[in-house]
């Protein structure tokens, strides 16, 4: 055996859930608003990195279907924040050749974020670098939901045989049907839960909850815990050989 058959590929797929802002924010003694600005120019630097870390997807968590809950300043705030976000990324994302897509319950968003989010995914369709897929208006049980009405739909409608309904089904009504299950779920600012995100795409990904907050949570941060992917033994119900 040589030294390369020790080496074990990296994640190809990363799912974020980029936690922490408010809690950044309140530290310093500002608004919670002020740290989503931070995340925001954080999540520039991650998509940055992925190309050198082996990256080919990466998934962030922007905003839940749990996230209304919020105060209205707050939510009001985050909104205008991936208005500014798209229209200020834009022209970068593109020269970095990032495909971006967009997953989650989108008509419960503004007509004017939903436009910029079709023209955001029009004008990177092209694009075959980084995938980058973020999640707004999203709630993995809302999703599951939405996609069951959808395939009961096709049954109903005499396109989908129910008794072909198997596991490798549904995952193709999911909002994540073009993508590849994610192979590690990161969550940072300490807090051990997944939060409602990618349920049934992320079955069989590693986990990795951080203390570090988000806006803290810099491409070296980010390597780190690639490398503590990479030294983990994947065996997908399986046992060593």
């Amino acid at each position: 055996m040589t030294q390369q058959d020790h080496i074990r590929p990296g994640p190809r797929h990363v799912a974020i859930i980029m936690d922490g802002n408010g809690r950044w924010a309140t530290m310093r003694g500002r608004p919670r608003l002020f740290g989503h600005h931070a995340g925001a120019k954080r999540v520039r630097e991650i998509v940055e990195a992925c190309p050198d870390m082996g990256v080919k997807y990466l998934t962030i968590f922007g905003f839940s279907t749990e996230n209304w809950k919020r105060t209205q300043i707050e939510v009001a705030g985050l909104m205008s924040l991936f208005k500014r976000y798209i229209q200020k990324e834009a022209r970068a994302l593109r020269a970095n050749n990032v495909r971006v897509r967009f997953i989650g319950d989108r008509p419960g968003l503004d007509e004017k974020l939903q436009s910029l989010m079709d023209e955001l995914e029009e004008t990177t369709q092209g694009c075959d670098g980084t995938n980058l897929t973020i999640a707004l208006n999203y709630g993995g049980r809302d999703e599951v939901a939405r996609a069951t009405r959808r395939l009961a739909e096709d049954v109903a409608a005499g396109k989908l045989d129910p008794a072909a309904v198997d596991e490798e089904t549904l995952p193709r009504y999911l909002d994540t049907r073009v993508l590849p299950d994610p192979d590690l779920v990161i969550r940072t600012s300490g807090e051990a839960r997944i939060s409602n995100f990618l349920l049934w795409q992320s079955a069989y990904a590693e986990y990795e909850f951080i203390d570090t907050l988000w806006p803290d949570f810099t491409p070296k941060v980010f390597a780190e815990v690639i490398d503590n992917y990479t030294n983990r033994d994947r065996r997908f119900g399986g046992v060593k050989a």
